[in-house]
């Protein structure tokens, strides 16, 4: 049985009008996916940088009790459900704390994007990884890769240091063996 999508149309339909609407519903659901995700990094965002309010009270530094970090958890899961668990929520604290000026998250790159670029330390390196990921569009699983094989450091470190630009985007996303096996 063939998908719905591949029928032709019955009667005197018109295939072009059926094709022009697929299009629009196709387009609308990705802007759907694209304003929520949007949403979604903000929130998380958000929700960090109240943690670390809140953490620090007026210090320049303080450690949040994983106490606390419970309570939380506890509270925001029987509210809202899932999503909101000790690592989760320590997940949005080091975002919000990896890219502390609001300005610098990219809304094009998803929460899971920043789940990895919040744990490179080197902020050079962690702002060359989201840059990278935003112009090639690297996906959750390219990023992760890169920065398992530690490519910018690789770039610096290269004689010419030039990013290997005789390749393709969807090259470099799976010039790393890792990923590519995945």
């Amino acid at each position: 049985m063939l998908p719905e999508h591949d029928k032709e149309p019955q009667g005197d339909l018109s295939l072009r009008l059926v094709s022009e609407i697929r299009e629009l519903v196709a387009t609308a659901r990705q802007q759907v996916v694209q304003a929520v995700n949007s949403t979604m990094v903000q929130t998380y965002w958000l929700i960090g940088r109240l943690i670390v309010e809140d953490e620090q009270q007026g210090d320049s530094r303080a450690a949040y009790g994983k106490q606390q970090l419970q309570r939380l958890s506890g509270e925001l899961t029987r509210e809202f459900g899932k999503g909101f668990d000790v690592i989760n929520l320590r997940n949005m604290w080091r975002f919000s704390e990896a890219f502390s000026k609001r300005e610098t998250v990219s809304l094009k790159l998803s929460g899971s994007h920043y789940n990895h670029l919040s744990r490179i330390e080197n902020a050079s390196a962690r702002l060359w990884y989201q840059q990278e990921a935003i112009q090639q569009g690297w996906s959750v699983r390219a990023l992760e890769c890169q920065i398992s094989t530690l490519y910018y450091e690789w770039l610096l470190s290269s004689q010419d240091r030039k990013p290997l630009s005789w390749l393709t985007p969807q090259e470099r996303n799976v010039m790393c063996c890792t990923c590519s096996g995945r």
